[in-house]
């Protein structure tokens, strides 16, 4: 382990902004590298992949934002991101595998559809319809709660909110494909009044 970490981003990056939530929460010192999508070669000759974010830690390497967040987790436990309790452990890691294998299905579709010749419109709006139907599960989650698994920010709202936030905010420099799909197709109503205060509270939150 070196005492300063090393992370490989891009700039927008959802899974970046997930690993920046998590080092800022844990107060972890860290230096950047930023690199350009037209030039990937700086983290492929570190990771041996081209995909954002990266962590160095000395000999470590490590890639894949879930797998990054376990790993700031075991180096530096306090403050916690995972429950240390094996059965609400194993909760958040069923919630994480299901953001990531389910929910971010539709804007992955959504996005290949675009970028293919003669895009299937009827689909498109029925993915979309699934992403905004969605929203209502996460406003559930987040009664009565200030996070989504509790009183503090956790792995699940790092994994989350980098996506979710598309609902309320997005940088008007921002003009990525995908994330102009997660603003067009996530809409806030008077009925997600927790979701848009959790999106505004973890908005407000630091980043590495």
């Amino acid at each position: 382990m070196s005492e300063t970490l090393t992370l490989y981003r891009a700039p927008y990056s959802t899974n970046v902004e997930r690993v920046a939530l998590a080092l800022a929460h844990k107060g972890l010192p860290v230096h950047s590298v930023v690199i350009d999508y037209a030039d990937r070669s700086a983290v492929e000759r570190i990771s041996g992949q081209p995909l954002v974010p990266v962590l160095v830690d000395g000999e470590q390497v490590v890639s894949d934002s879930a797998r990054i967040l376990e790993y700031l987790e075991r180096r530096a436990p306090d403050p916690p991101l995972f429950p240390r309790e094996p059965a609400d452990r194993a909760t958040m890691d069923i919630f994480i595998d299901w953001f990531n294998r389910v929910w971010k299905a539709p804007p992955n579709q959504i996005e290949a559809e675009l970028r293919a010749d003669g895009p299937d419109r009827p689909l498109i709006a029925g993915l979309g319809g699934l992403m905004q139907e969605r929203l209502s599960l996460f406003n559930a989650l987040l009664e009565g709660r200030d996070f989504l698994f509790g009183p503090s920010l956790s792995a699940a709202d790092c994994v989350a909110f980098p996506f979710l936030k598309f609902a309320l905010v997005r940088d008007p420099r921002d003009d990525e494909l995908f994330h102009r799909i997660l603003d067009e197709h996530q809409t806030l109503t008077g009925a997600h009044g927790a979701l848009e205060r959790w999106i505004r509270r973890v908005d407000a939150l630091p980043r590495a």
